[in-house]
């Protein structure tokens, strides 16, 4: 009996491959990668790339497109455009969202923003590009400045060229300037203990610091006291709240 369950579940797993890695007809998506990020849920996740550096993943390319040849070339630039799936959030589209540059109180048409709620839920990202790496069973393209939940499907990745893709004099609309960190982010003693005990503990605090300060509260949470906050991130349920401007982290345990 367990033989045959091991037997299904390997089977499931294979077709579950071979479906995202088939040829598509014309029209159609394929997933070629999918996203391994700290960011284990929706909350938490930047709402733009590079905004946290310290996001470091990697595109792990799906078999089919894990060839070193496909990559031929890709040393020479400093970052990639990839578009994938808000998968996320479960096939829904609205044609009116609530941008949060707006403090989520006003309405903007779908495509006046960069709401994942739109038609056929894509979003395109520009990622520093930090090396490939190759092993016997994997290939996949290191990143940092990501803003994806871990799992993203991945549908085409593409060199970001400079001469073409930046406009020094272009209008960002409702969006002209990067967010400020509006949150000073500190460690109580418990979560310095944690910390220290981590393998890349500087890295981790890092990541914790640079999320935090952007807010990553709902606007409507705003004036919600001192509630307490929980967030996956880099395999760790991090708790924090927010006094007096600051975001103050309570704990950083494993996850489960």
């Amino acid at each position: 009996m367990v033989a045959r369950v091991a037997y299904a579940a390997a089977l499931c797993r294979q077709e579950l491959i071979e479906s995202m890695t088939s040829h598509s007809e014309p029209g159609q998506l394929q997933a070629i990668a999918r996203v391994v990020s700290p960011y284990g849920e929706k909350f938490g996740v930047p709402r733009q790339p590079g905004l946290v550096a310290a996001a470091k993943g990697y595109i792990e390319m799906l078999p089919g497109f894990d060839r070193i040849e496909a990559f031929e070339g890709i040393e020479g630039f400093s970052h990639l455009w990839a578009i994938f799936g808000f998968h996320a959030c479960g096939g829904q589209q609205r044609l009116r969202v609530r941008p949060p540059r707006l403090g989520g109180n006003e309405e903007r048409g779908v495509f006046a923003t960069r709401s994942p709620f739109r038609p056929n839920n894509l979003g395109l990202s520009v990622l520093r590009f930090e090396g490939l790496e190759q092993t016997e069973n994997h290939l996949r393209v290191a990143v940092s400045g990501l803003d994806m939940v871990d799992g993203t499907p991945v549908y085409d990745i593409k060199p970001y060229v400079p001469y073409t893709d930046s406009i020094p004099q272009a209008q960002g609309g409702f969006a002209a300037s990067a967010p400020e960190h509006r949150l000073a982010v500190v460690f109580s003693a418990q979560a310095d203990r944690q910390l220290s005990a981590m393998p890349e503990a500087a890295h981790m605090r890092e990541l914790v610091e640079q999320t935090l300060a952007l807010d990553p509260r709902p606007a409507y949470r705003r004036d919600d006291g001192e509630r307490l906050y929980g967030m996956q991130l880099a395999g760790h349920d991090v708790r924090w709240r927010v006094r007096g401007g600051r975001a103050e982290v309570e704990a950083i345990a494993p996850l489960g």
